[in-house]
């Protein structure tokens, strides 16, 4: 049995990210894998969880799903007790160290990982794609972010369209925690991507899964040129 937890949707759903969830969770189901999918609200205590999906959203509830985050056990799941993360656009930016909001005000993130997110000159809109590895990440972008990795910090990949977190790199990846500024929701976007994060989860290399989403992957990436 995996758990899989979606935070805050009413905080961090502007964009449909709440779908990952339901993504990685039937694609567990349909190769035999019992899975369990929790929406956590807020007032609700963090459940105990495998994997933790964080999705994008405006700067004041932002602000407020990390205040929520700091007080919760969230950081001590992922960093001692091996729970994962995914975490798309303002879910990156808070489990860094720092981001900024309107008006330029620096604001206090979790701190898992050694990144800074600061206002761009210009919003980033339409269409990203990331070279990650020998895959291709399809998805889009709507953000103002200028996102940092601190030395020793890997991104998740390399931007081939759009900007990502600064028009050459996109997100970050530790051994339990990827983050991406591609909505979509872009487990939904890219089967590859979601069974990547469901082999860690399950910790075993899964068999291939024929589906309509891996069609239409295909012929996203055949519109790119790729």
């Amino acid at each position: 049995m995996i758990r899989v937890a979606v935070l805050f949707p009413e905080l961090l759903g502007t964009y449909g990210d709440g779908g990952n969830g339901l993504v990685v969770s039937d694609r567990a189901r349909r190769r035999g894998i019992q899975a369990s999918l929790e929406h956590v609200g807020l007032g609700d205590e963090l459940p105990e969880a495998d994997l933790y999906l964080l999705g994008g959203g405006e700067d004041g509830p932002q602000r407020l799903a990390a205040d929520l985050l700091r007080a919760s056990s969230l950081a001590s799941r992922v960093n001692d007790g091996g729970a994962h993360v995914v975490a798309v656009c303002a879910g990156l930016q808070i489990l860094g160290s720092s981001f900024s909001v309107e008006g330029d005000d620096e604001y206090e993130g979790l701190g898992l990982v050694d990144v800074a997110t600061r206002r761009g000159e210009r919003r980033s809109v339409g269409e990203l794609a990331v070279r990650v590895g020998a895959d291709l990440l399809v998805g889009f972008e709507n953000h103002g972010g200028l996102t940092t990795l601190a030395s020793g910090v890997s991104p998740l990949g390399n931007v081939v369209k759009g900007r990502g977190n600064d028009g050459a790199l996109d997100g970050y990846r530790t051994s339990n925690i990827w983050a991406t500024y591609a909505h979509g929701p872009v487990l939904a976007m890219n089967p590859w991507f979601a069974d990547l994060v469901l082999g860690a989860v399950v910790g075993e290399e899964l068999e291939p899964l024929a589906t309509v989403a891996d069609r239409l992957y295909r012929e996203r990436c055949s519109v790119l040129g790729r």
